[in-house]
């Protein structure tokens, strides 16, 4: 299963979607930070699961419709930043899928995920993370989720994993650095959460009109 992750910026790669899905063979594309109402049904392939609807700048998810069939679909809104009270960029900060594969019947849960921004402190982001994979394990009982997105987390990543781990799930980085606008806070801002899959690999794709490179998410169950 290959799964892209974006954030678009404020919607300004969103023209590079196409082009994503048809050279990479997509099986899913998970967004973050887009303009939801303009978003197409259908990019290359890939349908729209759907899309937050209470976000200025939102989340959305799509899947390979011969491959997978989406039975249930859920959003959900995290503790909000003091960025999030004021300027109210995202109310919903997780979109969550849960997918049947058609060929071998099982099911699977893939989410689209983007955390407060950098002006919030790593504790609060790591509460989101929590109640975010709390949420997807209520999906579905032991089946595979991943979720991937923008963490806003390039340092003291740490901590973060040893939560994540206590939580019962992996954190898989990508092979290089996924955001570069500002020379202090280049890193690795978007990667993967995981349990029940293997991980292959995580690809950082070219950059294009995005502050953040997309990743390519290649996993096995």
């Amino acid at each position: 299963m290959k799964v892209i992750s974006y954030n678009l910026n404020k919607h300004k790669a969103a023209g590079e979607l196409a082009g994503l899905v048809e050279e990479t063979g997509a099986d899913i594309l998970c967004l973050q930070e887009a303009v939801t109402e303009e978003l197409p049904a259908e990019i290359s392939g890939l349908h729209l699961a759907d899309a937050t609807a209470r976000n200025r700048l939102g989340l959305a998810v799509y899947y390979r419709r011969n491959t997978f069939t989406a039975l249930e679909v859920r959003s959900l809104a995290l503790k909000k930043s003091m960025h999030d009270r004021v300027l109210k960029p995202a109310e919903e900060r997780m979109l969550a899928v849960r997918l049947r594969d058609i060929d071998h019947g099982r099911e699977l849960i893939v989410a689209s995920f983007h955390a407060a921004p950098l002006t919030a402190l790593n504790s609060l982001r790591r509460k989101q993370i929590q109640s975010a994979l709390a949420e997807l394990s209520s999906l579905g009982d032991n089946l595979p989720i991943l979720m991937v997105g923008d963490y806003n987390y390039p340092v003291f990543k740490e901590n973060l994993v040893q939560k994540v781990r206590a939580a019962g799930y992996e954190l898989t980085l990508s092979d290089a650095r996924t955001y570069t606008r500002y020379k202090f806070f280049r890193g690795h801002y978007d990667f993967a959460t995981s349990v029940g899959f293997d991980i292959d690999d995580i690809t950082t794709l070219p950059q294009g009109l995005s502050d953040h490179l997309p990743i390519l998410v290649t996993a096995r169950t």
